[in-house]
């Protein structure tokens, strides 16, 4: 299989299930439409990033391609990766005391079939101080995340209550995948072994 992201995060958690796969990043612009709802962006993006590396490799070599894409939403507000600290430290301040949700659309092609899905999460934030915003944005850790921060890592601590699934927050939900990959014919560890 193809995973058409370079996302480290979720090629730790396809390894994590056992899933073999060739890392092919999709390069493609990420803004959204007009009226375009987050749970439709990110979907749109997963499909639009699979089909890209199918177009190009995957359906000469009759390999599977998952594609997936997560946003942070408050309100209709998409929060992407923050562009600097102080975009950073706003991002955290939205969150503070908040619940907000985490969308991860997944899209998998493969064997004459096609399957789009979002996984919705709901994550509570403790309110967070100045102080706590300042000496997390500090590490450096939230610079490369959605909505600045990594449940998966210190910003952990931020997170009171989390409903949904933890995979998706981090960046691709396992339960949803591993079925998704078995209904186009690519059964994991635990598909099999059930057989």
């Amino acid at each position: 299989m193809y995973l058409a992201s370079a996302s480290p995060r979720r090629k730790a958690l396809l390894e994590q299930i056992g899933v073999p796969f060739e890392v092919r990043p999709a390069a493609l612009a990420e803004s959204r439409q007009v009226d375009e709802r987050p749970e439709d962006l990110v979907v749109r993006l997963a499909r639009s990033k699979a089909a890209r590396i199918w177009e190009d490799i995957a359906a000469d070599e009759q390999r599977a391609v998952l594609g997936a894409d997560t946003a942070v939403v408050v309100g209709d507000a998409i929060l992407g990766k923050p562009a600097d600290t102080d975009d950073a430290l706003n991002m955290l301040d939205r969150l503070s005391g908040r619940t907000h949700r985490v969308m991860t659309g997944i899209s998998v092609i493969g064997n004459g079939r096609s399957r789009d899905e979002v996984s919705v999460s709901e994550v509570r934030f403790k309110a967070t101080t100045e102080r706590e915003r300042l000496a997390y944005v500090a590490t450096g850790e939230p610079m490369d995340k959605a909505g600045g921060y990594a449940i998966q890592g210190m910003g952990a601590v931020f997170v009171e209550h989390l409903s949904g699934s933890y995979s998706s927050v981090v960046g691709l939900p396992l339960a949803l995948t591993a079925l998704m990959l078995s209904n186009i014919g690519m059964p994991s560890w635990l598909h099999e072994a059930a057989e």
